[in-house]
Parts: C-alpha cells; sequence; structure tokens
C-alpha cells in the first residue's frame, strides 16, 4: 500500500535557512505565518512535521516554491557521496544517513566542504602536471569552475537579466511577431550605437566565429555560423551596447577571485541576457506550457536553435511564472562535459563524467533524432530524459557534423507536462539505473562500466568471469 500521503514532512533545516536568509526572528516568521513561536521552534528543531497548512501559509507569504522546500538533499547527497568516495577519505566510510543531514542540516557546511575538496582535488592534478613538466602551477578553482559554481549557485537564474531582456525584446519587436529579429537588432546597433554587423569569410574570420572591431565600429560574423548562431551574437552583442554597467555590476557583484574569472562570468551573464533577448521570459514560458515543451515549436516561434531554446528551459524560476525544472549536459563524442546547468537538482556527478547507460551517448548513433529515455539514479530517484545531437557552433564543414550532444532532462513527477513524454505509461515506466561516474559507481553488475570505483577493490577470479570487466567486491 502506498503510504506517502501519510508520511510526515520534517523540514526543520530548511525552514531555518529560509527564515535566516530573509533576516528574520523566530517571533518575527511565526507572527508572519500565524502560529505561535514555541510551534516553530519545535519546527526548526525537527520534533513537530510541518502541516500542509503551513505549507500554504509559506508558499503565500514568502512566495517559496514549495517543490524547492519539499525537495530531498539527493543532489547534495550525490556530491558528497562523490567526493567521500576519493582515496583520501578512504576507511571513514561515511554512511548515507550522515550524507544527508549534513546537505539537509548544513547546507552552508556541505557547500563549504564540496568547495574545499575542488581546490584540492584542482592542486592536486595541477602539481602533479608540475612534475611531469618541471614547472610550477597555481593554487585555487579554475575561471570556468568558478563562474559554474557561481552560476548554479542561482539555480541558473538570473531575474534583473530576465527584466532587461524582455524591456529590450519589446523596444525592438512590439507587436511580439518574431519575424526579422535579426535585422532589428541590427538596424537597432546601427542607429543607437553608430555599429554595423558585417559576415565574413571563414579564411577571414580563421578561428574566430564572432568578433567586435572597436576602431571600425564593427561586429565581424564568420560565415560558418548558421541563422539562429548569428542572431544570437547580434543578440549579444546588442546586450553588450545597451547594458555593460548592469552587466559589469553584477560581475562585480558576485565577488570573482581575479580579473580573468571575473571577465568569464560577464561573458557568461552576456550570454544570459543575449538569450533573454531573443527569447523573452514571459511570451517563451507561456508557449512552453501550452506546447507540451514542444522545443521544435519553441525554435521556430523564436528564430533559435535547439541548444539554445534547451538551455533557456534551465533558467524558468521565476516565482510566478515557474516552468519545468530542468537540467542540462552537454557532451562530445568523447564523454567530455563542456556544459551543466540546472535549475532544480541535478542527478549527475560534479566531478566526473556522466553514466554510459544514459542514452545521451548514444544519441550519436542517431544524429539529429530526439530519443528519449526514463532513468534511475542510484538513491531511487527517476528522471524523463531527451537527448539529440547538434552541430558545434561554427561547424566549418570539415570536421564532423553532429559532434555534441545534449542531455535534457526533469524530475519523472514532472513528465506529464512535456508533450514528448505523451502516450507513455508514466505510472509503470521501462526504467534504466544508471549510476554517476564509473570510479565512484556501486552498481554491479554492469557491461558498460569504464572503471571500478575508487573506494572497492577488485574481486579477481582465475575460474570465472563476469560482464562486467571490472567485477569488484561488495562493501
Amino acid at each position: 500500500m502506498d503510504t506517502s500521503a501519510d508520511r510526515k514532512l520534517f523540514l526543520g533545516a530548511r525552514l531555518k535557512r529560509l527564515r535566516r536568509d530573509r533576516g528574520l526572528t523566530q517571533t518575527a516568521m511565526a507572527g508572519d505565518l500565524g502560529v505561535s513561536p514555541s510551534y516553530l521552534n519545535h519546527i526548526e528543531r525537527n520534533q513537530r512535521p510541518v502541516s500542509a497548512q503551513l505549507l500554504l501559509r509559506l508558499a503565500q507569504t514568502y512566495d517559496v516554491d514549495l517543490r524547492q522546500l519539499g525537495q530531498s538533499g539527493a543532489a547534495g547527497e550525490a556530491e558528497l557521496s562523490e567526493v567521500l568516495a576519493d582515496p583520501l577519505f578512504q576507511g571513514l566510510e561515511v554512511p548515507r544517513h550522515e550524507m544527508l543531514l549534513l546537505a539537509d542540516d548544513a547546507p552552508g557546511a556541505a557547500e563549504a566542504l564540496l568547495r574545499l575538496y575542488r581546490a584540492f582535488a584542482e592542486q592536486r592534478d595541477r602539481s602533479r602536471a608540475a612534475l611531469i613538466d618541471g614547472g610550477e602551477s597555481a593554487s585555487g578553482p579554475s575561471p570556468a569552475d568558478w563562474v559554474r559554481d557561481h552560476i548554479q549557485s542561482r539555480a541558473n537564474h538570473f531575474p534583473e537579466l530576465d527584466a532587461l531582456g524582455e524591456a529590450l525584446h519589446a523596444a525592438l519587436d512590439p507587436n511580439q511577431t518574431g519575424d526579422g529579429f535579426e535585422a532589428l537588432a541590427r538596424a537597432r546597433l546601427q542607429s543607437r550605437h553608430n555599429l554595423s554587423v558585417r559576415v565574413m569569410p571563414a579564411e577571414v574570420m580563421v578561428e574566430w566565429t564572432r568578433r567586435f572591431d572597436p576602431h571600425r565600429r564593427r561586429l565581424l560574423l564568420s560565415e560558418t555560423l548558421d541563422p539562429s548562431s548569428r542572431a544570437f551574437a547580434t543578440a549579444y552583442q546588442l546586450a553588450l551596447s545597451e547594458h555593460e554597467a548592469e552587466l559589469s555590476a553584477l560581475a562585480d557583484a558576485a565577488r570573482p577571485p581575479d580579473e580573468t574569472t571575473r571577465a568569464l562570468l560577464k561573458v557568461s551573464l552576456t550570454n544570459t541576457l543575449a538569450a533573454a533577448i531573443l527569447m523573452p521570459y514571459a511570451a517563451f514560458q507561456r508557449m512552453a506550457e501550452a506546447t507540451g515543451y514542444d522545443i521544435a515549436r519553441l525554435q521556430t516561434r523564436f528564430g533559435t536553435s535547439f541548444e539554445q531554446v534547451a538551455h533557456r528551459l534551465t533558467t524558468l524560476s521565476r516565482p510566478t511564472a515557474r516552468g519545468v525544472p530542468f537540467f542540462l549536459m552537454r557532451v562530445d563524442q568523447a564523454g567530455n562535459v563542456s556544459k551543466r546547468y540546472a535549475s532544480g537538482a541535478f542527478p549527475f556527478a560534479r566531478f566526473g563524467g556522466a553514466c554510459p547507460r544514459w542514452r545521451l551517448h548514444s544519441a550519436f548513433r542517431t544524429p539529429g533524432r530526439l530519443v528519449t529515455q526514463i532513468i534511475e539514479t542510484p538513491d531511487g530517484s527517476r528522471w524523463f530524459t531527451l537527448a539529440r545531437t547538434v552541430d558545434r557552433q561554427g561547424h566549418d564543414g570539415y570536421g564532423e557534423p553532429h559532434d555534441l550532444a545534449i542531455g535534457l532532462g526533469c524530475e519523472l513527477k514532472d513528465a506529464h507536462r512535456l508533450i514528448y513524454a505523451r502516450g507513455l505509461d508514466l505510472t509503470a515506466p521501462e526504467v534504466t539505473p544508471i549510476g554517476p561516474a564509473c570510479r565512484l559507481c556501486h552498481r554491479h553488475p554492469c557491461a558498460e562500466r569504464a572503471a571500478a570505483p575508487v573506494d572497492r577493490p577488485l574481486r579477481v577470479d582465475d575460474w570465472s568471469k563476469s560482464v562486467s570487466p571490472y567485477p569488484f567486491a561488495a562493501a
């Protein structure tokens, strides 16, 4: 019998963090919610469960997304499990309930541990490289990792940029027709900023797909860019020209550790604003909901690419108009991860790649075709995923087409909102169990395994052969 409806909900740590983030005392929050301070104190100490009525009051009073408030610490647990699997911690054997306790009750301490481990792991890798090269290495996280962590700390949502993007889109296209948007953007660059846009031969641009010439006031675009990429490059330049002060202020407010990291963060923020100009939040979110998140329809409506639409879907966290909380991962054919974003929980390893059993990798066998899959992570969470190959931006015809794959997914409970899940039995679906990176995965047996878990000894046996190339002993 399903007892989920009778399960008591203890959210003391999350409620306490919500209160502290808003600078409220227990007395003040209790007054807002219409409960006694002693009752709130018991809830924060997990001595009382949270009632449905109190959850509704929280949502109404503080504009809280109940899905995120009630979300388990699965993502934090996965990251902590990955870190603690390092041989550095061999012998500790931290149980799952302790990792959940840390992720749920002390999220700040959990994040501090992750940052410390990342700094350590990167310094260790650089030291090894220095020994090989005979040189010296710098310490601290790489600019790309720092920027990725900052963006994820904001759940990939920047409402101030969404507001600027909507205003600029409305100024360019007041009737919201979406027709000839690149031409409208070019005209505004010319009339307001004395800046022209020219498409140049690939042999002239060489390695560059977009380059701004400040002396001649020209934006140069490579002929290798397809129409959606040209439109995005034009929107990027328009974002810089119109709102450089706001972008610089946002980058400075994040307090990056050095100028290189700041510059990379500003580029990422400008990309976010460019996407908000091309795909204004309200119009994009309304159409996404109305079409069942039909990516092809969204591409046609906004003149954007599959990847641009997929990335934009991970940013729909406006409290008054939330979208499905998607995650996104982009990989190449070697399995290297070049993008990793999420508006909610993210089911995959932070410090490694993705499981080969996920169809994100097999998408390369069916170029341009969208494939769906329901996956289950080791903690029992289930996710509905889409995967499709895309061409690298600026593909010049000499390399291999469809050389990147985009994976997009959401929790299975939200799959019914997607057109891609219609006709599927989501109550008893076919599920593929997956794990994090092989060196962290304890699923066995697995024919796709590429390495043994770092915290499990190999089980070598002359008399038998497993389907897995790396059979290992149980804990």
